[in-house]
C-alpha cells in the first residue's frame, strides 16, 4: 500500500492512497478523510485524481516531529569517504554514528534543494528511509520492525565543505531543504535488499548505487538503538545510510533517488 500526501488547486494538504487503476494502469490519489498514522482509523471520502492530474502536488509524505541519519552505515561509502580525503578513517565505525535533522529541513517531491549561500560543496546522498508507525520506546532488535509504517526515498544532501568545521554536523545537514522526502510511503518493501539508485541530470551514478543488505546495521538495530535514547513518535522519520559514493550538485541540476519496491524522488537545485 502507498501513502501520499498532496494538494489540490491550493486545497489544505490532504492524505490519499496511491492505487493503480487496473482499467487504464494509471496512478489515482484515493483521498482519506483523516490522518494515516498512529493508529487513527481513516476512510476514503470517495474522492479521487490521478496522480498527475491537473491542480495535483504531491508534498513531502509526512512532517515528522525529528529524522534521524545514520553516518557510513555501509563500508563502501566509509572508504569513500576516505579515499574522498574526507574522513581519516580508512573503514566504517564498529558502533552507530547517529545525527539529526530538524522538521524543517524536510521538502518533498520536485521542492527545490537550496544551496545556501555559505556553503560551495552541497552533495546528494540517496537512501532508503523508514516512517515510524506507532509510538516507539526501548524497543527490541526482534520487535523493531513492528513499529514501522513503511518506507520512502529520501536524499541526504550535505554541505561537505562544513562538514569537517561542524563536528555536530548541525548546519552541514540540517539546513532548510536539506531533506527531501518521498513520493510516498510504502507500506511494503523488502527492506533486508531493498535496491537504491540515482540519477543526475537525466544520467545514472552508477557510484551511488547500492542495497540496504549491505548495511552494516540493520533496520531493526537502528530502531533498537535510537528507541533506547529517544522516544520515536508516529511520522518520525530515521535515514539508513548511503550506500556508496556521493557527489557535488550545482545549480540547475535534477536529482533524482530512486528506490526499487519504491518509486522515485526528485528535486531541482537552486542557489539561495
Amino acid at each position: 500500500m502507498r501513502i501520499a500526501r498532496f494538494t489540490h488547486d491550493d486545497e489544505a494538504p490532504q492524505y490519499a492512497f496511491v492505487q493503480t487503476d487496473k482499467g487504464d494502469g494509471k496512478d489515482y490519489l484515493v483521498v482519506l478523510d483523516g490522518y494515516p498514522f498512529g493508529g487513527q482509523t481513516v476512510r476514503p471520502t470517495g474522492k479521487r485524481y490521478p496522480v498527475d492530474g491537473e491542480g495535483v502536488r504531491l508534498l513531502a509524505p509526512i512532517i515528522p516531529s525529528k529524522v534521524y541519519g545514520l553516518a557510513k552505515n555501509y563500508e563502501a561509502h566509509a572508504e569513500f569517504m576516505h579515499a574522498k580525503g574526507q574522513s581519516q578513517a580508512e573503514h566504517a565505525p564498529s558502533d552507530m554514528v547517529i545525527f539529526m535533522k530538524p522538521s524543517t529541513s524536510v521538502i518533498g517531491p520536485d521542492d527545490p534543494i537550496v544551496i545556501p549561500d555559505f556553503s560551495n560543496d552541497m552533495n546528494f546522498e540517496p537512501e532508503v528511509a523508514v516512517i515510524i508507525g506507532r509510538i516507539a520506546k526501548n524497543v527490541s532488535v526482534t520487535k523493531a520492525m513492528d513499529y514501522v509504517l513503511g518506507y520512502t526515498c529520501v536524499n541526504d544532501v550535505t554541505l561537505r565543505d562544513l562538514q569537517g568545521d561542524d563536528p555536530m554536523w548541525t548546519r552541514a545537514k540540517g539546513f532548510d531543504t536539506s531533506c527531501p522526502l518521498g513520493p510516498w510511503i510504502q507500506t511494503e518493501l523488502n527492506w533486508q535488499d531493498a535496491k537504491i539508485s540515482f540519477t543526475l541530470n537525466g544520467k545514472a551514478v552508477p557510484g551511488a548505487s547500492g542495497t540496504t543488505a549491505d548495511l552494516i546495521h540493520s533496520i531493526p538495530q537502528q530502531i533498537a538503538e535510537i528507541s533506547s535514547f529517544a522516544t520515536l513518535l508516529p511520522g518520525d522519520v530515521i535515514m539508513t545510510g548511503t550506500p556508496n559514493a556521493s557527489g557535488s550538485l550545482k545549480p540547475r541540476d535534477e536529482a533524482i533517488v530512486n528506490i526499487e519496491g519504491i518509486g522515485s524522488l526528485r528535486n531541482v537545485v537552486v542557489k539561495g
